[in-house]
């Protein structure tokens, strides 16, 4: 039982709910920053992220919420080590899958004590793999597992073996390895490696210098997991390599872990190493499965190292995802600044009489010259309101010609300004890896920066008969307050209408009195028409409300064709705040990490109770030495630490590196 008064215990577990909550609290930001836009050093913290969430998951939380679990030994390795048969060998029963097959298999083997079931049956760890269950196995005895088909089926699955010669509080989890063909089980390898309170890492003689197990050496001695090396299939003579292993241990900061040392020797019938070949790794997995203190100790050391490592993991992640929200500002600057110039360069061109040249001053001349009325407005502009009324009432000429062309003008200028910023948006997207990677994804012509141009051309079309009929509708307003015209505006409004056109497109709204001639007069002429009708005033306002409506119709067509691309950045869903909110999340995990380690309830010295030993574990090295046999001549392995010492208090923190 833990040592202290009950608010000693309290604090204890108050502290520890804390660390839970931060730690959940981590992996829900970590979940919402997912890092969609590319960029440089984006796939590393997309991996890196990955890599988190899994652990969390796979191990840390379980870890947390399950004060007591047995402690996992996950044993891994490269290809052709050994693992396999050196698990079955210290068990004594093939419990794994060894051989040529081996790297292709997708159900890794967690073999524990029958009375741990309850632990890993449940997804408590590694939640992501179905569970498979096989027959109990008594100790001593052959494996009767079950068949199933999850490895030719592809599904990742976890096979449980219970095994009754497994000490209690133990497991041993037999991974893939490390560097197989295939990706998927490299992937699930260093999974399963992540999830482990310990390490029991095997190679060879051939192969304990490749790179890939000192990568993964390295990330473990960065967050300090605990660690031990096997070195197997080690020839008479082979001392060089076995000191040669030991100064690349102490040059990659692993010179505390154990190393064990098994010779090379013929299996057995049942395809097993001979008892004395495993005697010091069995000797000790059983004392480490008989105490408590030792479990915990190492259960602890990991879980304080994962922690530390996490916080700091989450602060590169906080700096991945404050790229991403530069990344996303900086794809929406590029849209908003196309479309804000298609709007300056609509508004330009149909303002300053560009509008008045081509084939609407062609049409409008045509229909100048078909009134009489409007000659006698060139003859005398102070007779214009009695002419007017005159003309009106004698018939109405055809305006339909000018309406149309100015309906092509404008079309023709609106979809010069749409295609434009649609192709500086593709242009800058391009060059930016976050943009190619939206582009690439929407996969059409049009992509993420509008509809299709014909679509397009039919939407502008539409927006402009609105607008004329927008046009017509105030000056049918405007005559019909003017009763005395009433009658006459009847037959005259497209008349009217397209003068009002003519207007806004040859002034500057309407709204200074600046007269614009432009073309030989034509909008000077189309405003005198509009005042000798409704005065001044009257024009200026016109012209300033048909105007405004203009801009608003085709600026709702800027404004959806912008925010077709808009949109693909906004689902993307990249928070400005993510990186503020990972890093906050982090300094508290920081915090309660440090608060539980300070409240930490320090359990009393419990003694070693018995629990069934291993294979071969009688056969320890020193007890070979005591009965005067050299671990030479009886094929038994060595460490490469000290000679052992009768058990002390304080030796597994010792054998760990956890002296002090």
């Amino acid at each position: 039982m833990p040592d202290g008064d009950d608010g000693s215990r309290d604090a204890a577990a108050h502290a520890r709910g804390r660390l839970i909550s931060a730690v959940d609290v981590v992996r829900g930001r970590l979940t919402a920053a997912t890092l969609p836009l590319e960029g440089t050093g984006v796939a590393e913290a997309r991996a890196r992220r990955h890599d988190i969430l899994a652990q969390i998951d796979d191990y840390l939380l379980p870890r947390l919420r399950s004060d007591g679990a047995p402690l996992l030994v996950v044993v891994g390795g490269s290809t052709g080590a050994g693992k396999s048969t050196l698990v079955n060998s210290v068990l004594g029963a093939a419990l794994t899958t060894p051989g040529v097959l081996r790297p292709t298999t997708r159900s890794p083997v967690l073999v524990h004590h029958p009375a741990d079931a309850p632990w890993f049956a449940p997804e408590r760890i590694l939640p992501t793999l179905t569970r498979v269950h096989t027959t109990t196995v008594a100790s001593g005895g052959s494996s009767v597992a079950e068949r199933d088909g999850t490895a030719a089926s592809g599904v990742r699955a976890l096979r449980l073996a219970p095994f009754a010669g497994m000490p209690p509080g133990l497991a041993l989890l037999d991974a893939p390895d490390i560097d197989s063909v295939e990706v998927a089980n490299r992937e699930l390898a260093a999974q399963l490696l992540a999830a482990a309170d310990l390490w029991l890492f095997v190679t060879t003689g051939a192969r304990y210098a490749d790179a890939v197990p000192w990568e993964l050496f390295r990330a473990a001695a960065g967050r300090h997991a605990q660690l031990a090396l096997v070195l197997d299939r080690v020839d008479a003579g082979g001392e060089a390599v076995v000191a040669d292993l030991r100064r690349m241990m102490l040059e990659h900061d692993l010179g505390d872990a154990p190393l064990f040392v098994v010779p090379e020797a013929r299996l057995d019938p049942d395809g097993l190493l001979p008892d004395a070949a495993v005697a010091d790794i069995s000797g000790w997995l059983t004392d480490l499965g008989g105490s408590a203190d030792a479990r915990d100790d190492v259960a602890l050391a990991t879980r304080d190292g994962v922690l530390a490592d996490l916080a700091e993991a989450v602060q590169g992640v906080a700096a991945a995802a404050d790229g991403q929200a530069a990344s996303a500002a900086r794809l929406r600057q590029i849209v908003e600044g196309a479309y804000a110039d298609a709007s300056s360069q609509i508004a330009t061109a149909t303002t300053d009489g560009a509008m008045l040249r081509g084939e609407v001053l062609t049409r409008w001349q045509d229909f100048v010259g078909a009134s009489t009325f409007m000659r006698s407005i060139e003859r005398g502009v102070s007779r214009a309101r009695d002419a007017v009324v005159s003309f009106l009432r004698g018939g109405e000429p055809d305006a339909k010609p000018v309406e149309l062309a100015i309906a092509s003008g404008l079309e023709a200028i609106t979809i010069d300004a749409m295609e434009t910023a649609r192709e500086r948006v593709r242009s800058a997207w391009r060059s930016d890896p976050a943009g190619a990677g939206i582009l690439v994804d929407a996969g059409a012509t049009a992509g993420v920066t509008g509809v299709s141009t014909a679509d397009l051309r039919s939407a502008i079309a539409e927006q402009i008969r609105a607008w004329q009929g927008d046009v017509l509708a105030i000056v049918q307003e405007q005559g019909a307050d003017r009763r005395g015209l009433a009658r006459g505006l009847s037959f005259g409004v497209n008349g009217l209408g397209v003068a009002l056109m003519l207007v806004v497109f040859g002034s500057t709204g309407g709204l200074t009195g600046i007269e614009v001639g432009v073309a030989g007069g034509t909008a000077l002429l189309a405003q005198k028409v509009l005042e000798a009708v409704f005065g001044d005033d009257a024009v200026r306002r016109l012209t300033a409300e048909a105007s405004e409506r203009l801009s608003r119709r085709l600026g709702s067509l800027l404004e959806a064709d912008a925010s077709i691309a808009l949109t693909a950045v906004t689902a993307l869903a990249v928070s400005e705040s993510a990186g503020d909110e990972l890093r906050d999340a982090a300094e508290e995990l920081t915090r309660a990490s440090a608060d539980e380690r300070r409240a930490r309830v320090v359990s009393a010295p419990r003694a070693a109770s018995p629990v069934p030993a291993l294979r071969g574990a009688h056969l320890r090295a020193v007890d070979i030495a005591a009965r005067g046999v050299s671990a030479e001549a009886s094929g038994a392995p060595t460490t490469s630490g000290p000679a052992e010492e009768p058990r002390k208090p304080g030796f597994w923190q010792w054998l760990l590196g956890r002296q002090g």
